[in-house]
């Protein structure tokens, strides 16, 4: 078995990175697999909360003293930031709210946008076999309508067999004219593969809403919204390098009426915000077609010792398991399953050899798989040696 090669200059780059982040830094000893959970923090992030904290810690549009008016400035910063960083072409006529992350997010689009917008006999699809977060919402709108006497259909996202993939033909063929709102996610987060979304607007017309879940790419490859053509784009920040509790909603505000989240706006969180900001800046520092081209180069690294290891079953698309594969589109996700050891207890045994994975069901939705499984997932923190040492403990439970 021959390891796909890494640039050398790449290695070096993220050396350079990697060095950046103390909590890794100072435990060598230990692997950080985990990154699609919550992603670790650059010294940059950590000296902006600690600055923020010291100098001008107030609440926002609250005051018309001097650090009261920072906050309240940070704060319109990061509205226009988090739409820079998504490449949004007219931020004069979007959107950016912020909220505790994907979920909440979600939820507020569903809560406080998405019924004013149907009517009785619309279609909705939504994606039962990728996160809880972005199907519960919708089946909740259902109910919630069904009780107010409007009745809307929803169509459940039809995925390639053994992939995971979306079908976008079969998507085609299922959506119509009533076809007003389709829920879709852009990396997912049990296969690793890129869904691929640019094909949902052609499958499903010009006039339908897109709402994508992008709690696993914004911060680990580039998004652009301009490229995407989607109505709304929802993360969480603690996955994007920023603190736990922050978090965006970007809305196009271009299909359907403005998006205004409802009910009292209170105290935001500002430290997160301002989290948010620093995490935005150091990622476009540090290129995120480069972090891109790295955990993509380590999962294929991980895919290709995986499928020489007969005891292992890896979710997703198959064809994408070698590294030199033609249609590798694996990010930073690489979920498996050994064929006798239990998941959870392939966890425990795991992190006993100083890997920190997931091991469960991973929220994932009805339509999704039954069984539990082991989850890697990578940051632009991890390294060649940490999988080639993964490889070597996993191949001597075979």
């Amino acid at each position: 078995m021959t390891a796909p090669a890494i640039r050398d200059d790449l290695r070096q780059w993220q050396q350079a990175l990697r060095a950046q982040f103390p909590i890794v830094t100072g435990h060598p000893e230990l692997a950080y697999l985990d990154s699609a959970a919550t992603a670790q923090k650059p010294q940059a992030v950590l000296d902006v909360v600690q600055t923020y904290l010291t100098t001008s810690n107030a609440n926002a549009a609250r005051g018309t003293y001097t650090w009261a008016n920072r906050t309240t400035e940070l704060v319109e910063r990061t509205r226009e930031r988090v739409a820079r960083f998504l490449g949004d072409p007219q931020p004069e006529r979007s959107a950016v709210h912020f909220t505790s992350g994907t979920t909440e997010g979600l939820r507020t689009i569903a809560r406080d946008w998405l019924p004013g917008f149907l009517r009785d006999g619309d279609e909705i699809v939504v994606p039962d076999a990728d996160h809880q977060a972005n199907i519960a919402p919708w089946r909740e709108v259902q109910r919630l309508l069904a009780r107010e006497g409007t009745h809307i259909r929803v169509v459940p996202m039809p995925y390639q067999s053994g992939s995971g993939d979306y079908d976008h033909r079969a998507l085609a063929e299922r959506a119509g004219p009533r076809t007003r709102f389709v829920a879709t996610t852009h990396v997912h987060h049990v296969y690793g593969g890129d869904m691929n979304v640019q094909r949902i607007r052609r499958a499903v017309g010009p006039d339908a809403v897109i709402c994508l879940d992008a709690a696993q790419s914004v911060g680990h490859l580039p998004v652009s919204v301009a490229e995407l053509d989607v109505d709304f784009v929802v993360f969480s920040g603690h996955k994007a390098l920023a603190l736990p509790g922050s978090g965006a909603v970007w809305a196009r505000q271009e299909r359907g009426p403005a998006f205004t989240p409802g009910g009292w706006s209170g105290t935001p969180n500002t430290v997160g915000i301002a989290s948010l900001a620093a995490a935005l800046d150091w990622l476009d520092a540090a290129g995120p077609e480069r972090v891109e081209e790295w955990t993509v180069a380590l999962a294929a690294r991980l895919t290709e010792g995986l499928r020489h290891l007969d005891a292992y079953e890896i979710l997703g698309c198959p064809l994408s398991l070698a590294a030199d594969s033609a249609v590798q589109r694996r990010q930073a996700i690489v979920t498996l399953r050994h064929r006798a050891i239990d998941s959870g207890d392939l966890g425990f045994i795991l992190f006993s050899h100083g890997f920190m994975v997931r091991s469960d069901n991973h929220c994932q939705g009805d339509a999704g798989e039954k069984t539990g499984s082991v989850r890697v997932s990578l940051h632009v923190y991890n390294t060649v040696e940490e999988i080639d040492r993964l490889l070597s403990v996993l191949a001597s439970l075979q």
